[in-house]
């Protein structure tokens, strides 16, 4: 469903239209990260590179933080554009999970493209994996629980025309809509904060020369769904 906007007047907040650029230009960046890590991970494991492998990690996951830095500041102003963003493609959204990617995915990339894991590594890691499961779904549930709480039809009504109700319920209105987007943007951050502390736990579990390959998996994989979906839906293309 489409939900009300609300005032994007501040001059430190970001709309759709403004977000769209950011992150036009944050995907250029990261296929220049992409090469970089596909060309250390060519160049072999050496001390010299494990020293490249060290600071190109931290430039990448201060990239990362530029991203999230950028869409809490729209979530500030209107926390619906998160959770339904114009600037991804049909395809893109069917992989959203409270606003980005479900953590466990970051987890299955590691297992999928880190084939050297040590056992202890291995342990630590499905350790990690048990316990984001168990945040995912306590999210999940608490997103059920707000979505079911607040959404009444008169309000889901509102949402879709972004109009105003009459008969004196429009302060009515305009409270659940506040109480509903406070919710969220409260989900979002613990969406949030779970997603970067798994990449953290990762990396700090992981050696530079197997970070790099995460990374390179993991930007890889989001550029292709990205390339994917802004293909199928070109006003072109064909089923």
């Amino acid at each position: 469903m489409s939900l009300p906007t609300r005032s994007l007047e501040s001059s430190n907040s970001l709309d759709a239209q403004s977000f769209e650029l950011f992150f036009q230009h944050w995907l250029i960046n990261q296929e220049r990260y992409l090469q970089q890590l596909v060309q250390i991970i060519e160049c072999g494991n050496d001390e010299e590179n494990d020293i490249r492998c060290n600071g190109l990690i931290q430039e990448v996951m201060a990239h990362l933080n530029q991203y999230y830095e950028a869409k809490e500041r729209v979530a500030r102003e209107n926390v619906f554009l998160v959770f339904t963003p114009t600037w991804f493609s049909s395809f893109e959204r069917t992989y959203l999970w409270l606003g980005g990617f479900r953590p466990g995915l970051a987890i299955r990339i590691v297992s999928n493209n880190v084939l050297d894991l040590t056992g202890n590594q291995s342990e630590m890691i499905n350790a990690l994996m048990t316990r984001v499961k168990e945040e995912e779904k306590e999210l999940t549930e608490e997103l059920a629980t707000v979505q079911a709480g607040l959404v009444s039809p008169s309000l889901v009504e509102l949402a879709r025309t972004t109009g105003r109700p009459r008969n004196g319920e429009e302060a009515n209105a305009d409270s659940a809509i506040e109480h509903l987007a406070a919710s969220m943007e409260d989900l979002l951050q613990c969406a949030n904060f779970l997603r970067k502390k798994t990449i953290v736990k990762l990396v700090e579990t992981l050696k530079p020369a197997q970070t790099i390959r995460f990374l390179a998996a993991a930007i890889n994989l989001q550029l292709r769904i990205r390339s994917w979906g802004m293909q199928r839906d070109a006003p072109n293309h064909l089923v």
